[in-house]
């Protein structure tokens, strides 16, 4: 199973996007996946707060590579839908996504993903997502 969490984690390493964002791949495991990432002077939104674009950034590609973890070695995956719920401002040094694999199927994949924010070593949930995502062919 290390060479499918290899795959993954080299997948990961090739999005510029997360390296623009200075996110970090913190766990791997089956049906698991989380995210870390600083609140940069440069994402945050006009008070101060982590913008909620990132946040929704991150909570997806937790989730996907959630679902990517369950699915067959050769197979991607693309977000066919998901559903954000803020429930505070991302208020912190850091965000912290996990994604988590709800049921795998053959043609979908239900992922959730839940976002922290973490200040002063406290963690607050500052969001909640659900999604879908579909199995692709590369």
């Amino acid at each position: 199973m290390s060479d499918h969490f290899d795959r993954i984690r080299d997948s990961f390493a090739r999005q510029s996007f997360m390296q623009t964002l200075q996110v970090r791949l913190d766990h791997i495991g089956h049906g698991r996946c989380t995210l870390v990432a600083p609140v940069l002077p440069t994402t945050t939104q006009q008070h101060g707060a982590g913008h909620a674009g990132v946040t929704f950034t991150l909570g997806d590609v937790a989730a996907g590579y959630a679902a990517l973890s369950v699915l067959p070695d050769g197979t991607e995956v693309m977000t066919a839908e998901i559903k954000i719920n803020l429930l505070r401002p991302a208020m912190g040094e850091l965000l912290e996504a996990t994604g988590e694999v709800l049921k795998a199927g053959r043609r979908l994949v239900v992922v959730k993903s839940d976002i922290h924010a973490i200040s002063g070593g406290k963690r607050a949930l500052i969001a909640t997502m659900l999604g879908t995502m579909v199995p692709v062919d590369p």
